[in-house]
């Protein structure tokens, strides 16, 4: 039963099938999503990207305004993270990763961020897969200053959000668009691939500071 929840939530069909029929819960479960992948180092294979993205272009072409969603997932997405540093500065974290509930491999690409950038992995990971996951809870394992986690956190979970929806949402609200969804899927690849991309010049930046 588990499993399947996991699946449906996990599913972009399932949850736009949703959106359609009562945006409110819709929107709510996305958030729940974010909160899931973002506060649960071993659930990184949620698809919290195209669910930002996907949510953004229906508000946008059901003509609802985006600033209620927006406030409401970044709220999970600072809850997440918050939850994750927490777990990781607890006992428990280390008994996560002494049982293997977290891949290795996962946690070795998230340390190598970490060990390049510093704290400003917690801010531009939110846009990549799987360090998205981790960041947040090797900071706390690491011991990471509270405040200094909490402004990363809060930044990243405003430009990830934010960015992902206004940018799903503008394109939802072009009418050529919306009678070619389809191009929607497209547009996310770009998208993403443009911010991978700038993650480390940002990182560069926001690490002089």
């Amino acid at each position: 039963m588990f499993s399947g929840l996991l699946g449906w939530l996990s599913s972009e069909q399932g949850m736009m099938a949703l959106l359609v029929d009562n945006w409110r819960l819709g929107c709510g479960l996305i958030a729940l999503v974010v909160f899931l992948e973002t506060g649960l180092v071993m659930l990184p294979f949620l698809p919290g990207d195209s669910m930002l993205f996907a949510a953004g272009a229906f508000l946008g072409v059901a003509g609802l305004s985006p600033l209620l969603p927006v406030m409401l997932i970044t709220a999970a997405a600072i809850a997440g993270d918050a939850t994750n540093y927490a777990i990781g500065r607890s006992p428990l974290g280390q008994q996560i990763v002494r049982r293997g509930w977290v891949k290795p491999a996962h946690l070795a690409k998230t340390r190598r961020y970490f060990d390049r950038f510093g704290g400003p992995t917690v801010s531009i990971g939110r846009f990549l897969p799987v360090v998205r996951s981790a960041a947040p809870f090797l900071a706390g394992l690491s011991g990471m200053d509270t405040r200094r986690f909490a402004l990363f956190n809060c930044l990243g979970a405003v430009l990830w959000c934010g960015s992902l929806m206004v940018g799903g949402y503008w394109l939802g609200s072009i009418g050529w668009i919306q009678h070619h969804l389809g191009l929607l899927s497209v547009g996310m690849a770009p998208t993403t691939s443009l911010v991978l991309l700038a993650a480390p010049l940002l990182m560069r930046g926001l690490k002089r500071r």
